[in-house]
Parts: structure tokens; sequence; C-alpha cells
């Protein structure tokens, strides 16, 4: 599978918002304003990850670290862990997050993993240009991914930058285990 090759991963962080994925038990079926937000230890070994979504307006979240799964690659492949459940993190869960394709202008992104299970497109706005989505679909279809899976995530409202939401405790996390 063909990954970015020198990521600037201080370009990379901030706020990205998820414009498709293919669903998981990972995530609340109904979750809207979905988007992720990076943050670069002062190292610069490691990324702070923070997960949100809103369901009937409440927010759920989990936090977890990414890291490059090979320090002396110049392969843009992260493993990203993080412990559940979320409201008890006791468990630790560790993926792949590889970067398939950026812009240039570090708008817009294509990450997946090498099972092909999983799969996002993620753009630094709510909203994407038709074209430039349609552009990273066939990125996607080239790589291998069935992009029948596909899944817009709506992005009705946007949520408040702060955490000041109501949480729903993790019990997204629950709900989503039974295909909630």
């Amino acid at each position: 599978m063909k990954v970015v090759r020198n990521l600037d991963l201080e370009r990379y962080m901030g706020r990205w918002y998820e414009i498709a994925c293919f669903p998981s038990r990972f995530q609340p079926k109904n979750g809207a304003n979905t988007r992720a937000t990076y943050t670069l230890d002062p190292d610069g070994a490691a990324v702070k990850v923070l997960n949100e979504t809103w369901t009937e307006g409440r927010r759920g979240y989990i936090e977890g670290t990414a890291y490059r799964a090979d320090p002396a690659s110049d392969e843009a492949k992260l493993k990203v862990k993080f412990y559940v459940p979320p409201f008890l993190p006791v468990f630790p869960v560790v993926g792949d997050y590889w970067v398939l394709h950026i812009d240039d202008a570090y708008q817009y992104a294509l990450v997946g993993q090498p099972s092909r299970n999983y799969l996002w497109i993620l753009c630094r706005q709510p909203q994407m240009d038709e074209g430039v989505y349609n552009k990273l679909v066939e990125r996607a279809k080239e790589e291998g991914y069935d992009v029948s899976k596909l899944r817009r995530t709506a992005h009705p409202d946007p949520p408040p930058e702060s955490q000041e939401t109501p949480r729903d405790g993790g019990m997204w996390w629950i709900k989503s285990l039974f295909g909630k």
C-alpha cells in the first residue's frame, strides 16, 4: 500500500473533520460533527489524539496517543493507542493509522490501514468540495478499498469549540459494542 512519505507532523497537527469513513464498532452509528484534534508532544515523538462525536446533542470522546510505527522510516505509518472503555480506561487498544494521501496545503487527507477494514476521509473544514472527495475515493479504490462501504459523516451544526457540552459518560462506547 502506497503511503505518504516525509509527512510533516507539525503541519498535520490541529483539527480535522471526518467527512466520510467506514462504519466502525468504535463509533456511534448516528454520530455527527465527528472530528479529531491532534497535538504534538513537546519532544515531537508522540501525538495526543482527541476524537469527538455528537449524538443527540451529547459529546462522546476518547483520548489516545499516536506515534510513528518505525521512527527510522520516512513513511506516514503511525500507531494509535486508546484505552477503553473511555469512562474507565483500563485496556489498551492499538491500531494502525496510515496516511495514504495528503494535499500540499495539508487541508485534506485519506487515512487507512493495512487490513483495509478502516478508512477515513478528513478535511480541515466540516464540508469538502465534491471534486476533492471523489479524487480521494478514487485514490482509496486504487489501494484496494471497497469504497461502497464509505458512509458520509453529517455536519449539520458546528459543534462548540469548547468541551463544555453535555457528555454521554462513555455510553456510546457500550452501545457500539451492541451495534447501536
